[in-house]
């Protein structure tokens, strides 16, 4: 059944209408009561195996004509750079599958709000974990989304692995360094990454932890692009990168740069330099004769810690599938290359 109720003269509070287009809007309906600042930004639905859920999405028309939507349910995934998209009509495999709209098509008279019942039939085979989905709504000149987190009940593994670190020199004298993070796990990440670089001679750069603007969906990967602003003239550098995320996931790589700006002859200086470094540090170390306590091998470098092998079924392919603006966090494919720059004083 299709609950309509006009928005003149003191009808429920609804989400606010997108910013894309202020004359409608699609969202979750609020809670009975609640204020405007508290309507729902995504679903959210838990439930085991066998289960069925249940909730409604409000169809908003604020504008003086009456406007016909076109609803559709798919599975969402992470573009390659770690944008939220979905799937195309007819390629969900997951809970785009499993959720159903009481209604495909409806038409929203002027100033009025339209509820459309949904509900998510968990098959008994489902596995336990996150199963991102959304609601996709057209009006026929954009496409719009509510997101719908649905979590399966049962044991959830955090794991989180960073791979394919590289650091390469830009022509503005910066530096680009690139990694690949990948969700090893069956519930939805949001990473947070570390960074630190060495040279020959001590530390160059530390950038504490923070926030990564993207949410790494259940067996997904995302390549990201950090701008290193001021990377060493001239250095063999160590890199490491050390990312983390709730539950304790956590994963370290490391990579290493070579900064020559002088071409041949700087880098004969630099190995120079480097060696008469090595030389320096082993005389020390024989000045303090063989036997002394505590001595340890030094590492290879290049080598990672990584977390749990394997990546789980549905791991994403962008082939055929488009981003869709969708509300609830998630975020726009802009083409960007998840690119960040690594600002702020080395601490």
């Amino acid at each position: 059944m299709l609950a309509v109720s006009c928005l003149l003269g003191g009808g429920a509070a609804v989400a606010a209408p997108t910013a894309d287009d202020p004359s409608w809007s699609a969202s979750p309906v609020p809670p009975e009561g609640a204020a405007a600042d508290e309507a729902r930004p995504f679903f959210y639905l838990e439930g085991p195996p066998g289960t069925v859920l249940k909730d409604t999405l409000a169809l908003t028309n604020e504008s003086g004509e009456p406007r016909t939507f076109r609803l559709r349910a798919a599975d969402a995934y992470n573009t390659r750079d770690g944008g939220f998209a979905v799937r195309d009509e007819g390629r969900s495999e997951g809970a785009g599958e499993w959720l159903d709209l009481a209604e495909d098509t409806v038409e929203v008279p002027p100033r009025t709000r339209a509820e459309v019942p949904l509900r998510v039939t968990v098959p008994d085979s489902a596995v336990p974990g996150d199963h991102p989905a959304a609601v996709v709504v057209s009006d026929g000149e954009r496409d719009a989304g509510v997101r719908l987190h649905l979590r399966v009940s049962g044991p959830s593994l955090a794991a989180l692995s960073v791979e394919d670190v590289s650091v390469h020199e830009r022509a503005d004298g910066s530096a680009a360094l690139t990694y690949t993070l990948v969700n090893r796990g069956n519930t939805a990440l949001r990473p947070r990454l570390a960074f630190r670089a060495d040279g020959l001679f001590g530390q160059l750069t530390r950038r504490a932890a923070r926030q990564l603007p993207l949410e790494l969906l259940p067996g997904q990967r995302v390549t990201r692009h950090e701008r290193w602003p001021d990377p060493p003239a001239a250095d063999l550098a160590h890199v490491r990168v050390t990312v983390t995320a709730g539950g304790g996931a956590r994963d370290q790589s490391t990579a290493s740069y070579t900064a020559v700006p002088w071409g041949w002859g700087g880098g004969v200086l630099l190995v120079a330099v480097a060696g008469g470094a090595g030389w320096y540090l082993r005389g020390r170390r024989r000045g303090n004769g063989p036997g002394r306590a505590g001595a340890t091998k030094a590492q290879g470098d290049g080598t990672r810690h990584e977390g749990a092998d394997g990546v789980p079924a549905g791991a994403a392919g962008t082939s055929g599938d488009a981003p869709v603006g969708v509300r609830g966090g998630g975020s726009k494919d802009e083409g960007s290359g998840g690119q960040h720059e690594l600002t702020g004083a080395a601490t």
